[in-house]
């Protein structure tokens, strides 16, 4: 018999919290103040993990998924969540992460940053299967806990144009004679044109290239190939095409990329990040700022239209090669780029780079530990603006600017980059 639980809180990843005779259970499909009949798939030492298999009891908060996949996919976990009350949870991950880890509270909660819900997503890593049992192939996100892949052919957070290539992506690879040698397919949509990358095990044969070149000319995509590691991705189909590029408007800028970059996925909420951003961050005219972890230059180039000299510094040589790039596109001769790796900072290092009177630090999720320990006593910057893509990571960082190197935490909040998911964008304030 399963038993019938009652879903007393959500944990950070958007799973229902019960108990089971004293013992933590995580339900996967439940919400906070339902009464649910779950199913227990896993039994660890400390906790059960489970799936609700009815709920007895609704949320009020609770929603129609939108998605018919929604349940089997692992792409989103919260899509049975309002959309207000998912970015309110997030908001308390974060404010929880950050007392519980970093031992901090900011002195005020930044409102949400909210954007589009629903068709937002612009960079996608598609999974593709040739199944010989079923006599075809899959393309799609993989199941939640599993290597399988969805039999899909239609994704609601994807932009409306990939979506509707699913289902022909699907009949392309059945065509092919290496259907078995292709297990990716990387999606990069620009502002002028979509880039699908394809991830090829095997070469294809004249015959595959006739097909791959008729697909791309029929949908109005560019077809590019990677046959090993990310220096072999080449453009297939057609030579000639826009480049990938997004802008932001609020400071005139285009930004050119490579399908195989770090961009954002969330273009609105792009442009919203870097605007509280740079308002929280107020460079002026004269000041020496150093953008940290500067990716192609998504914060730098609009730091630089204040008039600030702006120092980038970006562990991949491709990143501030493209970034400088950027700046010549957008003629802004004060940003400047280094090539440096950050995770391997140290006092000296940093001390060498001059003074600065700002710093903005995106760094991936592993965060900037080293970087924040390696700000000087006297002479560091007055400001400080964190963008984290993990609250743990950034409470961790909070700890040591706060308790060690005498910044306040002014301010913090998130930006729902990721809707329907537990992914935790957010962005902070310290001051000297």
């Amino acid at each position: 018999m399963n038993p019938i639980v009652d879903i007393l809180s959500l944990d950070h990843a958007g799973h229902g919290i019960a108990r089971i005779d004293g013992k933590v259970t995580f339900v996967d499909g439940a919400l906070a103040g339902e009464r649910a009949e779950i199913a227990v798939y896993r039994e660890h030492a400390k906790y059960n993990s489970a799936n609700a298999i009815a709920i007895l009891k609704a949320s009020s908060q609770r929603a129609e998924p939108r998605c018919k996949y929604f349940g089997r996919c692992g792409g989103c976990s919260m899509q049975h969540l309002e959309a207000s009350a998912q970015v309110a949870a997030k908001q308390r991950v974060l404010e929880d992460t950050l007392a519980r880890i970093g031992k901090v509270k900011p002195d005020v909660m930044l409102p949400a940053l909210h954007g589009p819900s629903w068709a937002y997503r612009t960079r996608a890593r598609l999974s593709a299967r040739w199944l010989d049992k079923k006599g075809g192939g899959l393309v799609g996100f993989r199941e939640k806990r599993s290597s399988f892949i969805v039999d899909m052919t239609s994704c609601e957070v994807l932009t409306p144009d990939v979506s509707k290539l699913l289902l022909p992506l699907r009949e392309l690879i059945n065509a092919l004679s290496n259907a078995d040698h292709i297990p990716q397919i990387e999606v990069a949509v620009g502002e002028h044109v979509t880039v699908l990358v394809f991830r090829l095990l095997a070469p294809w044969t004249d015959d595959d290239a006739v097909k791959v070149r008729a697909f791309a000319d029929q949908h109005r995509v560019q077809i590019w190939e990677q046959a090993k590691g990310p220096d072999t991705v080449r453009p297939f189909w057609p030579h000639i095409a826009p480049e990938l590029s997004y802008s932001l408007p609020e400071f005139g800028l285009v930004m050119p990329f490579r399908p195989t970059d770090f961009t954002q996925v969330n273009v609105a909420m792009n442009r919203a990040l870097v605007s509280r951003a740079l308002r929280l961050l107020a460079p002026q005219p004269g000041e020496r700022i150093a953008d940290l972890f500067c990716g192609l230059g998504n914060f730098t180039l609009p730091l630089a239209k204040s008039g600030a000299a702006v120092l980038g510094i970006e562990g991949s040589a491709e990143l501030v090669a493209r970034a400088r790039e950027n700046a010549l596109h957008n003629n802004l001769a004060n940003a400047r780029f280094a090539l440096d790796n950050l995770f391997e900072m140290t006092p000296e290092k940093f001390a060498a780079l001059g003074p600065f009177d700002k710093l903005l630090i995106d760094p991936p999720r592993s965060g900037a530990i080293e970087m924040v320990k390696s700000l000087p006593e006297a002479g560091a910057p007055q400001r400080i603006v964190y963008v984290s893509c993990d609250p743990a990571t950034l409470a961790r960082d909070a700890e040591v600017l706060v308790h060690t190197k005498g910044y306040r935490l002014e301010a913090a909040g998130v930006a729902n980059m990721f809707p329907h998911t537990a992914h935790v964008e957010s962005i902070a304030l310290f001051e000297r």
